[in-house]
C-alpha cells in the first residue's frame, strides 16, 4: 500500500552514525537529553496512525521519516513532535463532525481553527505550515507562499470553499532578529578547548533537564575566530570519557550559532568526534 500524501525528499542527508541520529533528535526536541536510543514515532493524518522512524534529514528544519512500506516523507520536526500527543487533531475532527451536521456552524468553527491555538496541538494553521516546510525543503522552497494561504483547512481536509471562512492574507515569514556574529565554516573543524562546567538546561518537552557541557579557551586550527566559549550536549558517548572540569580536550566538530538557554554562550558544537583528553607532556 502506498500513501498519496507523501512528500518524497529529492535528496536525503544520512546520519553518519547512530550517535549522530540520537543527537539530532535531541536538537529537534524529539528525544529527552538523557535518551540513549531512538524511538519509533507515530504519524497521524486524517484518521490514520502510522508508525515511522527518522532515517535522515533535508535540512535543520526538515526531517525525513520512513513508513513500514518504505515510503519516505518530509516533515517539520515540531509537527512530528505534536503528533505524539494524545489530543492531536481532536479539535479539527470536531469541526469536521460539525460540518457534516450544520454547514453554517462548521464555517464558524473553521474560522476559529484558523486563528486560535489548540491545547496539546499546534495551531491548525501551524500544523499545515510545519509539515509544508518539509515539502519546501525537498522541492526547493518555491511553494512557500502558497502553503501559507488556506493551509489550515487543507491540514484536516476542509477546503476554504467548503467552510466559507473569510480569506486571510498570506503571512510573510518574520525576519530573523538573530544573526550569527561570525561567518562560521560549514565543515568540521579541529578544535582544542578546556572543560569549564557541567550544567543542565530546561527541556519543555521532557520531564528531565538536558545535560550539557560548557567549554572555554577555544582554539580552532587554521582559523582565527572570536569564539571563547562553546557548548555541547553531554551525550552518552561523551560520558564514557569521564571528563572533569579543567580537562583540556581536542576534538573535531561543526560549530554553529546556537545560544545555550539561560547562559551567555552563543555557539554550539555539533556531532563532536575523536574527542580525547590532552595529556600533559611528561
Amino acid at each position: 500500500m502506498t500513501y498519496s500524501f507523501v512528500v518524497e525528499p529529492l535528496a536525503v542527508q544520512d546520519f553518519e552514525s547512530e550517535d549522530e541520529r540520537i543527537e539530532r533528535c535531541k536538537e529537534w526536541n524529539l528525544l529527552p537529553g538523557s535518551a540513549t536510543r531512538v524511538k519509533t514515532y507515530l504519524y497521524k493524518r486524517q484518521g490514520l496512525t502510522l508508525p515511522c522512524e527518522i532515517v535522515g534529514f533535508v535540512d535543520n528544519q526538515t526531517v525525513v521519516v520512513q513508513f513500514e512500506n518504505k515510503q519516505q516523507h518530509c516533515i517539520h520536526p515540531a509537527y512530528l513532535k505534536e503528533m505524539q500527543t494524545a489530543s492531536f487533531g481532536q479539535r479539527a475532527q470536531a469541526a469536521a463532525d460539525a460540518r457534516s451536521e450544520d454547514p453554517a456552524e462548521a464555517a464558524g468553527e473553521a474560522g476559529l481553527l484558523e486563528n486560535q491555538p489548540v491545547e496539546g496541538d499546534a495551531e491548525v494553521r501551524g500544523e499545515a505550515d510545519v509539515e509544508g516546510a518539509g515539502s519546501v525543503g525537498a522541492a526547493g522552497g518555491d511553494a512557500a507562499e502558497r502553503l501559507e494561504s488556506g493551509s489550515a483547512d487543507a491540514a484536516e481536509g476542509v477546503s476554504v470553499a467548503e467552510t466559507a471562512a473569510p480569506a486571510e492574507k498570506p503571512r510573510k515569514p518574520a525576519a530573523s532578529k538573530k544573526k550569527p556574529a561570525l561567518q562560521l565554516p560549514e565543515d568540521k573543524l579541529k578544535v582544542t578547548a578546556v572543560v569549564k562546567e557541567f550544567t543542565t538546561v530546561p527541556n519543555h518537552f521532557s520531564d528531565n533537564d538536558d545535560e550539557v557541557i560548557i567549554y572555554e579557551n577555544v582554539a580552532i586550527e587554521g582559523h582565527e575566530l572570536a569564539i571563547d566559549e562553546v557548548w555541547s550536549s553531554h551525550s552518552a558517548t561523551l560520558k564514557k570519557l569521564e571528563l572533569k572540569e579543567g580537562d583540556p580536550v581536542s576534538f573535531e566538530a561543526k560549530i554553529v550559532a546556537k545560544k545555550l538557554s539561560q547562559h551567555p554562550v552563543k555557539y554550539k558544537i555539533n556531532n563532536p568526534s575523536k574527542m580525547k583528553v590532552i595529556q600533559p607532556d611528561s
